[in-house]
């Protein structure tokens, strides 16, 4: 029996240990500094600036600071008709930015004269392994008039282009092929937040169905490996389903504290789960505030900022005086999130970007250095209301500027 023994002081010692690790998930929270700043203004009726998303180059920049890359396209004022990628380039911290330039390897690609691909929904990530970007997104087929097409197997897929910063080229677009099963016919890495393991395969969040006329899509998370050339699928893990109509959507992952963290779309709210691997993820709940209330964000994406001090939501909600916004995608927001309880601290709450009567629900999220992390979006303007309450199809950069350093970034220098 002396074997199943405890004392009383190492009794005590973990009883202290328990209260101190419930301390520090109850600590004061995070503090942070908005700086809102306009890259881009463009609203010729033509086409809007959509869809920018940012990663940062580790000491690729000015002084040995970190470059930043953001991708974007052109809204061709069709419902999802985008060009191809436009990417821009900074190496002084955001100050300055050269022109969106497309590179023919980013262009559509002509199926037929009747049928373009494009890649679009596209997130950077940096892939320091390889010391190559990635650039991750949706594999669609588009008729003349700009419609998706579903007219055969695998028309909607993911793709992956490849940045080299040593010598500013990019690759051409790759299908990222999936397994033959028909689950796969519609499988889409899109609008999604990826990791980079430290072994160096990702983990790219997927929504997925037989095909684009599926009443009910599902969730997972995928294993790849790239090689600074291609990427390949491993496995996938846990296949998240919800039975409504549409179902899940759009997910996008963070790792923090060991753990990794899923935030995923639905028509009808938002949805988070855990898992301690990336892969096997406990059953999903609706994202709430801490006082028990819906957070209010649906039929829209949430995005993810991670701190070694806390971790962060971005969204979108009901609620804020905006119920002339499509679907309340602004003003965006961004709050500090309980990693146990899986709510949002209301207190925390701050606006990221206002509402001009445009919509902002389709953004990126990304840590640039310990100092700060930069939210972007662009306006989406639908009708001259949005433009009579100010909207000017900005594409805006919310420095999001820590109380604190975050130890989960690379310095500077």
């Amino acid at each position: 029996m002396r074997s199943m023994r405890l004392s009383a002081g190492l009794v005590g010692c973990m009883v202290l240990a328990s209260i101190l690790a419930g301390a520090s998930l109850a600590a004061e929270p995070l503090g942070f500094a908005v700086k809102l700043d306009t890259v881009l203004e463009h609203d010729d009726g033509k086409f809007l600036w959509f869809h920018p998303r940012v990663a940062a180059i580790p000491k690729a920049g000015r002084d040995g600071r970190p470059a930043a890359v953001m991708t974007l396209q052109k809204h061709l004022h069709t419902s999802d008709h985008y060009s191809g990628l436009y990417f821009m380039r900074s190496d002084d911290l955001g100050t300055t930015w050269t022109k969106p330039k497309m590179p023919p390897e980013l262009d559509w690609r002509m199926e037929s004269d009747k049928v373009a691909i494009a890649v679009a929904d596209v997130t950077p990530i940096w892939h320091a392994p390889t010391g190559k970007m990635l650039a991750v997104g949706a594999e669609v087929r588009y008729s003349k008039k700009g419609e998706q097409l579903n007219d055969r197997p695998r028309s909607h897929q993911t793709a992956y282009a490849v940045y080299d910063p040593k010598s500013g080229k990019w690759t051409g677009w790759r299908r990222l092929e999936m397994p033959a099963d028909d689950k796969w016919n519609f499988a889409r890495s899109a609008c999604a937040q990826g990791l980079v393991q430290a072994d160096g395969t990702l983990l790219l969040p997927f929504y997925f169905g037989r095909d684009a006329a599926t009443k009910e899509s599902h969730v997972t998370v995928v294993r790849c490996s790239f090689d600074g050339r291609e990427v390949k699928y491993q496995r996938n893990g846990t296949e998240l389903t919800l039975n409504v109509e549409r179902g899940l959507n759009e997910p996008s992952l963070i790792g923090f504290q060991g753990k990794y963290y899923l935030t995923i779309r639905n028509d009808r709210q938002g949805y988070v789960t855990v898992s301690d691997d990336g892969l096997d993820f406990r059953p999903i709940r609706p994202w709430t505030f801490d006082d028990g209330k819906e957070l209010g964000s649906y039929n829209t994406q949430q995005h993810w900022l991670a701190h070694s001090d806390g971790l962060f939501l971005s969204y979108t909600r009901r609620g804020a005086n905006n119920d002339h916004v499509i679907r309340h995608r602004a003003p965006l927001f961004l709050a500090q999130v309980d990693p146990e309880k899986l709510h949002v601290l209301r207190a925390t709450e701050k606006v990221l970007m206002p509402e001009r009567g445009a919509t902002l629900g389709n953004f990126g999220a990304a840590a640039i250095t310990p100092h700060e992390s930069w939210v972007t979006a662009s306006e989406g303007i639908w009708d001259s209301a949005a433009r009579k309450r100010g909207a000017r199809g900005a594409t805006f950069l919310a420095r999001v500027r820590w109380a604190k350093p975050n130890k989960m970034v690379a310095g500077e220098k």
